[in-house]
C-alpha cells in the first residue's frame, strides 16, 4: 500500500533578526522513534574508535606506554581459547595471518618449524602481538615427542623475521627493539650498497636500544634527566633518539586491520548563502513514501465494504503522518538550535553560548524529552565539520562579569591555550586558570583538569619535550 516517491527537501533560512516560530507545533499524535540500524552501527563504531584512542593515549601503566600512544600487549591469552592438544594448522582470522601465513610458505623451513610458526601466529592478535608465552605453549605441546623448548625459541625468530617489523613481540619494547633492529639492518644494506653515502650514527642505534629495554617508562614519563645520566648522553643524543623511537610504529599489524567503519550521514546541513544560514534537511535520510493510488481509488470505490482495508489505509496515513512530523521537529530543533548558536556559526567553537535543553523545549513548545531524543544521535553538517546536534548543549561557567561562558567554548580556549604554549616549558592547569581569569572567565583548577582531561590532553609533565 506504501510506495517510495520523490519527495524534495525543506530547507530554512537563519537569519539574526528571524523569529525561530515559523511554525505551530502539529497536533497529530506522536510516534515512539524506531529504532534506526544505521545508529547502532554509528554509536559501536563510536565506541570502537573510543576504545583504540583510549588504548593509544593511555599513559598511567608503567613499563607499557611511551607519550600516551603505547600499550604493552603482553600476558593477553586469547578470550574463550581452548587448549589444542598438538600441532594443527592456524586458521588464518584475519588478513594479517594471512600475510604471515604466505609469507612462511616462501622460507626453507621443515614441515615441523612451519608447524610451530602456524602454531604461534594462531595467538598473534590484529595489532601484531603474541598473546601467548612460550612456556604456555611448550606445556600445551607437551605430548609432541621430542619437541625442544628452543625450537619454540626459533620458530618465534621466525615469525619476527617476517613483514611488518616488530610483528609476534610479546611487548611493546620487544616489539620496538625489532623495529629498530630492522631499520639498522636497512640502513646498513644500503651503506654496502653505496660506500659514498654517510654512514648512519652506529651509536644513535645502540643508545635507542638501551632506551628501549630499560628505560621505555622513564621516556613515556618524560623523565629525561634519569635517562641522560643512566646512558651518559647529552640533550642533543637524546633527542636524536627520542626522534627515531618517534618514528617507529607500536602497533604493527594496524596496517592488516579490516576497517568496518560506516561513514556518518549528516541529518541536517547548515551552509551559509547571501550572509545567511540556510538549515535543511539532508534529503538522503528522509523516507520517500507515499499511499499507492491504486489501492487508495480501490478503497474510494468500495468505500465502506472492507473494514479490514480501510483500517490499513488509516494506518498507513499515520504512519506517513508521523515520519512526516519526526523530521519536521528535527528541522525545527536544529533552526532553533543555529538561531540560538548564530556566534559558534560565524566565529567558532570558541563563540559558542551556554544552552541546555530545557530553552529549546520551552521556546518550540515541545517536552524537553522530545528535544533529547531529537538530538541524539542526529547530526548536523556544519562549515567545521559534522557535529551531533548534543554538542551544542552544555553546561557553563560564570564570568566575572556576571554572565556565563559555555563550557564548550572554555575547552576550546584550553586547546588554543595548550597548542599556543613553549613545549620546552609547557604551562599548568593554575597557570591556564591564570589565563582564563584575564579573558574574564573564573574557572576554577579541577575544572580545568576536567576539561583538559575531556580533551585527550595529557598533564603539563608529560607535555614537555627536549
Amino acid at each position: 500500500m506504501l510506495e517510495l516517491a520523490e519527495e524534495p527537501a525543506e530547507t530554512t533560512e537563519i537569519q539574526h533578526n528571524s523569529d525561530p516560530h515559523t511554525e505551530q507545533n502539529s497536533q497529530a499524535p506522536s510516534s515512539q522513534e524506531p529504532a534506526q540500524n544505521s545508529e547502532e552501527s554509528q554509536e559501536t563504531q563510536q565506541e570502537k574508535a573510543h576504545e583504540e584512542f583510549a588504548l593509544r593515549d593511555s599513559i598511567d601503566t608503567a613499563g607499557q606506554n611511551w607519550e600516551g600512544d603505547w600499550r604493552d600487549n603482553s600476558g593477553n591469552g586469547p578470550d574463550g581459547e581452548e587448549e589444542k592438544p598438538g600441532l594443527q594448522l592456524a586458521a588464518p582470522e584475519s588478513s594479517l595471518h594471512q600475510h604471515l601465513i604466505e609469507q612462511l610458505q616462501l622460507t626453507q623451513a621443515s614441515e615441523r618449524d612451519r608447524n610451530l610458526v602456524l602454531w604461534l601466529i594462531d595467538y598473534v592478535n590484529e595489532n601484531g602481538y603474541l598473546t601467548i608465552e612460550l612456556e604456555e605453549i611448550w606445556e600445551t605441546l607437551s605430548e609432541t615427542p621430542e619437541l625442544e623448548f628452543e625450537e619454540l625459541v626459533s620458530a618465534l625468530k621466525l615469525l619476527q623475521s617476517f613483514d611488518p617489523p616488530g610483528v609476534g613481540a610479546r611487548n611493546a619494547s620487544e616489539c620496538l627493539q625489532l623495529q629498530l633492529r630492522d631499520l639498522q639492518a636497512t640502513q646498513q644494506a644500503k651503506q654496502q650498497a653505496c660506500p659514498t653515502s654517510s654512514p648512519e650514527n652506529t651509536a644513535l642505534y645502540g643508545h635507542c636500544q638501551q632506551v628501549l629495554a630499560r628505560h621505555l617508562h622513564d621516556l613515556a614519563q618524560k623523565d629525561f634527566n634519569k635517562i641522560k645520566k643512566s646512558l651518559g648522553i647529552n640533550d642533543e643524543q637524546l633527542k636524536a633518539c627520542h626522534t627515531l623511537i618517534r618514528s617507529l610504529e607500536p602497533f604493527p599489524g594496524g596496517r592488516f586491520r579490516q576497517s568496518e567503519e560506516t561513514p556518518l550521514i549528516p541529518d541536517v546541513v547548515v551552509t551559509r548563502k547571501a550572509g545567511h544560514w540556510h538549515v535543511a534537511l539532508n534529503p538522503e535520510v528522509m523516507p520517500k513514501l507515499r499511499i499507492n493510488d491504486v489501492y487508495a481509488s480501490i478503497l474510494r470505490a468500495h468505500r465502506g465494504q472492507s473494514s479490514q482495508l480501510s483500517a490499513q489505509l488509516q494506518e498507513a496515513r499515520w504512519l506517513l503522518k508521523n515520519i512526516q512530523q519526526r523530521f519536521e521537529t528535527i528541522l525545527r530543533v536544529s533552526q532553533a538550535i543555529v538561531q540560538r548558536q548564530i556566534a559558534y556559526f560565524n566565529s567558532g567553537e570558541t563563540a559558542m553560548q551556554p544552552l541546555v535543553l530545557r530553552e529549546i523545549a520551552d521556546e518550540l513548545g515541545l517536552h524537553e524529552s522530545t528535544v533529547s531524543r531529537v538530538t541524539t544521535q542526529k547530526y548536523m553538517l556544519t562549515p567545521y565539520g559534522m557535529v551531533e546536534l548534543k554538542y551544542f548543549f552544555g553546561s557553563h561557567v560564570s564570568t566575572d562579569s556576571g554572565g556565563q561562558a559555555s563550557s564548550t567554548a572554555i575547552r576550546a580556549r584550553i586547546k588554543q591555550l595548550i597548542a599556543a604554549e613553549d613545549t620546552a616549558t609547557p604551562i599548568s592547569d593554575s597557570q591556564i586558570v591564570d589565563l582564563l581569569g584575564k579573558q574574564g572567565m573564573v574557572v576554577a583548577r579541577r575544572t580545568v583538569a576536567k576539561y583538559r582531561e575531556s580533551l585527550r590532553i595529557p598533564p603539563v609533565n608529560l607535555r614537555k619535550s627536549l
